[in-house]
């Protein structure tokens, strides 16, 4: 991956809204792989308190979408064609950490997974849910 290939991911994230709201930051980029964290803040709490899974899927989707595009070609966007949650524990913390990576990249589609951790105060982290897709290449153009 160039830098030029960081830039464009980290800029193709500036323009995600959701992510601005939730206060969320990409915290690595590597060829296939892509993490992105996000506070547990309180427009994103299910009534337990908790992170709500909507919190847990879009982080996960996202970090995952990102690590497709990091192998594709330049000028090439992303979007989900699928995705799969399986949530294993209450999202309790004070952050949610999501880490995409691509299983198989191929010319028109890219299986991708993720797992989001849940990070306590004290910086223990707990595995959360996983999560399984498949990533398709889109023309930006018909996009904008």
């Amino acid at each position: 991956m160039t830098p030029t290939s960081a830039d464009r991911i980290t800029n193709s994230f500036a323009q995600q809204s959701l992510m601005q709201t939730f206060g969320a930051a990409i915290t690595r980029i590597e060829p296939g792989l892509c993490e992105i964290a996000a506070p547990i803040l309180p427009l994103a709490r299910q009534q337990h308190g908790m992170g709500h899974a909507g919190l847990t899927f879009a982080l996960g989707d996202t970090a995952a979408g990102y690590a497709a595009l990091t192998l594709m070609a330049p000028g090439a966007e992303v979007m989900t064609a699928e995705m799969k949650i399986n949530l294993l524990a209450p999202a309790a913390g004070g952050r949610l950490i999501a880490r995409g990576r691509v299983v198989k990249a191929g010319r028109r589609l890219s299986v991708v997974t993720a797992e989001v951790e849940a990070e306590a105060p004290d910086g223990a982290r707990k595995l959360i849910a996983v999560l399984q897709g498949t990533m398709v290449p889109v023309d930006p153009g018909p996009l904008a």
